[in-house]
C-alpha cells in the first residue's frame, strides 16, 4: 500500500565532501538494485575549472552505504555531472565522460574484474540496446549554458552562429566508430518555429528591439534566426530505440535568454519532426516509443505538462495534470507507466522543493516529500533533486542540501504500489 504517510528516507553519501549524481534521465541504479553510481567533489558555490577533478564512484546499500571508488574525471558540470551511469542491460559496466589529450572522452568500466576501455567522443545518452551513445559539442555547452558543458576545451566556432562542424553524433559503444548525424547549420534550415515566424508568432513584437540593435528594418525573423546562436541539448532515445528527441536551442544577438524547439529524428539522422516549436519546451521524458511528456507553453492551457505525439502536427498536445502539477520538474514514469515522477524547484520565500508522484489514472498527486534548498545553491551550481526510481520502482534517489551537510545523496522508500501498472492507490 502507497499511502501519504511518513516514508522513510535515509542519506546514502557522507560529508565533508559532496556528492551527487546529476540529472534525472539516466540509470543510476544497477539492475540488482544494489549500487548507486555517485560523484564526489571537494568545494561548491563556483563554476568548475578546467584542472578541478571529481572521483567517480557507487555506493554499496547492502553494505553500509560503503562508498567504492571507480575513478576520475576532468568533464563534469553541475547539472549533469560527468554523464555517468550504468550500460543499459549491463550488470556491472558503468560509463563516465573525461577529459584525455585536449579532447573530451568516455570511460567505460567493468566494475567487478576493473577492465577499462576509452572511447573517443563524450557520452550524452545511451540506446536501450547499450550499443550505442549520443553525443554533443560539450564545448559548445560550456560556452551557451554554464552547468551544462564541461571546462578545459575551447570552442573552435564560437563565433559561428551555426556551424556544420557541430552538431549531435553517433558513437558504436563496442567500436567507439563515430559520425555526424545532423549538424547545427542543417537543424537551422528547417522551417521558422512558431516563436520566430511572423504569422505564428505568439510574442508578436518582441524580436523588434533585438532586430533595431542589429540595424535591420523591421523584425525580419529570418535574419534574426539566422544571427541567433544555436546548440542542442537534452538528447534522449526512446524507449524502443526506434528514435530519439531532442532540443534545439537559440539565442538572439544581444539577448541572454534563449528560445527553444523540441525535435525528433531516426537514428540515422532522417524523418526529423518538429513535436514542439512554441519556443518553451523544457524537461521532457518519453511516455512510450511513439509518445512524449513535456513541459512547455501552449496557447491552449499556457504553461503546463503535455502529451506531445512524435509527429509534425497542428493538433494540440494533451494536457497533463492540470491544476496538480502545476510547476515545471524533472519528471519520469515509473515502472509500469502509470505514475509520474516529480520534482519542483526551490518555491516560494521557503525555498522548499516538493518531491511528489502523479498518479495518471485517478490524477491524485502523492507527497514524497520536501526539502529545503539554502539561497546559496542558485544558477548554476543550484542543487536540484533530480529524482531517479531504482529499476523495481520501489525507492527514489535525489540530491539535496536540505541538512546543511553540502550536497549528498538521499534514498527514499516509497513502497511497492508504482512498481506494477494497475496497483490502485490506496
Amino acid at each position: 500500500m502507497w499511502t501519504d504517510s511518513q516514508i522513510p528516507i535515509r542519506r546514502i553519501t557522507h560529508g565533508p565532501k559532496h556528492h551527487w549524481f546529476g540529472y534525472y534521465d539516466k540509470l543510476q541504479v544497477d539492475p540488482s538494485g544494489r549500487y548507486a553510481l555517485a560523484m564526489e567533489v571537494n568545494f561548491e558555490g563556483r563554476s568548475p575549472g578546467p584542472d578541478d577533478e571529481i572521483r567517480v564512484g557507487m555506493v554499496d546499500l547492502n553494505d553500509g552505504d560503503h562508498w567504492i571508488e571507480l575513478g576520475r574525471s576532468l568533464a563534469w558540470c553541475w547539472q549533469q555531472g560527468c554523464m555517468l551511469q550504468w550500460i543499459p542491460g549491463s550488470k556491472r559496466t558503468a560509463v563516465w565522460n573525461d577529459r584525455e589529450g585536449g579532447r573530451f572522452v568516455s570511460r567505460l568500466l567493468d566494475v567487478l574484474s576493473g577492465q577499462e576501455r576509452t572511447l573517443p567522443l563524450a557520452v550524452y545518452t545511451l540506446s536501450p540496446d547499450g550499443r550505442t551513445a549520443l553525443s554533443t559539442d560539450f564545448r559548445r555547452l560550456n560556452d551557451v549554458r554554464p552547468g551544462y558543458g564541461y571546462a578545459g576545451c575551447t570552442d573552435p566556432f564560437a563565433e559561428n552562429p551555426a556551424p556544420r562542424e557541430s552538431g549531435i553524433w553517433s558513437m558504436d559503444l563496442e567500436t567507439g566508430e563515430h559520425r555526424l548525424l545532423l549538424s547545427l547549420a542543417q537543424i537551422r534550415e528547417l522551417p521558422l518555429p512558431r516563436s520566430v515566424a511572423p504569422s505564428r508568432n505568439p510574442l508578436k513584437g518582441a524580436l523588434r528591439p533585438v532586430a533595431e540593435r542589429l540595424g535591420l528594418r523591421g523584425p525580419r525573423p529570418d535574419l534574426l534566426f539566422r544571427r541567433a546562436k544555436h546548440w542542442f541539448n537534452h538528447i534522449l532515445f526512446a524507449p524502443d530505440g526506434g528514435r530519439f528527441v531532442f532540443l534545439n536551442r537559440w539565442r538572439f544577438p544581444g539577448t541572454t535568454g534563449f528560445l527553444t524547439r523540441m525535435l525528433t529524428a531516426n537514428l540515422d539522422g532522417g524523418d526529423i519532426r518538429v513535436v514542439d516549436d512554441y519556443g518553451l519546451t523544457s524537461h521532457f521524458i518519453w511516455r512510450d516509443p511513439q509518445t512524449l511528456l513535456a513541459w512547455s507553453g501552449h496557447p491552449s492551457y499556457g504553461n503546463a505538462f503535455y502529451l506531445y505525439p512524435d509527429m509534425n502536427t497542428e493538433v494540440f498536445p494533451e494536457p497533463v495534470g492540470l491544476g496538480v502539477m502545476t510547476s515545471n520538474g524533472h519528471c519520469t514514469y515509473l515502472p509500469g507507466g502509470r505514475w509520474i515522477l516529480n520534482d519542483t524547484y526551490p518555491l516560494a520565500e521557503e525555498r522548499m522543493q516538493q518531491l511528489y508522484a502523479y498518479d495518471t489514472l485517478s490524477e491524485r498527486r502523492v507527497e514524497l516529500g520536501a526539502f529545503h534548498n539554502p539561497p546559496a545553491y542558485c544558477g548554476e551550481w543550484r542543487c536540484d533533486l533530480h529524482p531517479r526510481a531504482t529499476p523495481d520502482g520501489r525507492r527514489v534517489l535525489i540530491d539535496s542540501a536540505h541538512e546543511g551537510l553540502g550536497r549528498q545523496i538521499y534514498l527514499i522508500e516509497i513502497g511497492g504500489a508504482p512498481a506494477a501498472a494497475g496497483v490502485p492507490a490506496q
